[in-house]
């Protein structure tokens, strides 16, 4: 699997046995993301559909909209003295008409692979503002439907049957076809290659659809759904409450503790169907 994965022999004690052999590691790297050559932010990664993660990543921050704002995103010459290209900086190159990003966008360290908002200037910078409204969207969805979307997404993590340290992200449509999934250590970074990938193909708004994820449903994850038109959120552990709030201020469907037949609806419970008593 070329970087995505890394091989390190360890020690391993079962039962008081000890025994040395080869074990499989989900790879870690920092991409840098430029934009029009202006460097914009580090984040920790998995190598892997950088190109998504770095569009996916502007869609979350406002910066782009839709295919069109992207004129083309390459790899640039790694940091090495030599100028070696390392495939760990990414240049995104916006349309002409498309406003640079507010320097307020810049971080003032490094993304780690568990945190989507390290770095920001200010609490206020976390809100950004949608270009769409996912209040309007009419998605309904069934339980049986919802219940099934953890074990597609599993199926689709290539990765984590060999590593078992990554989390995943898949864009579903309303009756359940799986249109995109992707893994990363960071569940942020699942995220935003899964959304790169949609405003690459001309989806974007990402009306109708469900976005499933392997972890918790954290508020960076839910202004990713808002952000990219996403109008439900389905995460297989709890939500924190910001995320709850975040998702109710915008009318997002929030889904928690989704594992098998049961979950706990946060916020936008009329879209699931059908309704229960009063």
């Amino acid at each position: 699997m070329g970087r995505v994965t890394v091989r390190r022999r360890v020690l391993r004690v079962r039962d008081g046995a000890l025994s040395q052999r080869p074990d499989t590691l989900a790879a870690e790297e920092p991409m840098e993301i430029r934009v029009d050559g202006r460097p914009l932010t580090v984040t920790m990664r998995t190598p892997g559909d950088d190109f998504d993660l770095a569009v996916g990543f502007l869609v979350s921050e406002g910066v782009v909209h839709a295919s069109a704002d992207v004129a083309g995103v390459r790899y640039c010459l790694g940091a090495t003295a030599d100028g070696v290209n390392t495939y760990n900086v990414v240049d995104v190159v916006l349309d002409p008409a498309v406003p640079a990003p507010s320097a307020s966008l810049e971080r003032s360290f490094y993304t780690t692979s568990s945190c989507g908002l390290c770095g920001k200037a200010s609490l206020e910078a976390v809100r950004t503002a949608s270009a769409w409204s996912v209040a309007e969207d009419p998605l309904r969805i069934a339980p049986a439907l919802l219940s099934s979307l953890p074990e597609r997404l599993r199926a689709a993590q290539r990765v984590f049957d060999s590593t078992g340290g990554l989390h995943a992200a898949g864009l579903f449509a309303a009756d359940g076809e799986l249109l995109c999934a992707r893994e990363d250590v960071g569940r942020h970074n699942a995220v935003d290659k899964v959304v790169g990938h949609a405003a690459r193909e001309g989806m974007l708004p990402l009306r109708g659809t469900v976005l499933a994820v392997s972890g918790r449903a954290s508020f960076e994850l839910v202004q990713k759904a808002v952000m990219a038109g996403i109008p439900a959120l389905a995460a297989v552990s709890a939500p924190s409450s910001l995320a709850v709030e975040l998702a109710e201020d915008n009318g997002l469907t929030l889904v928690g503790f989704l594992r098998g037949s049961s979950m706990n609806v946060y916020a936008g419970a009329e879209r699931i169907e059908p309704r229960p008593a009063s």
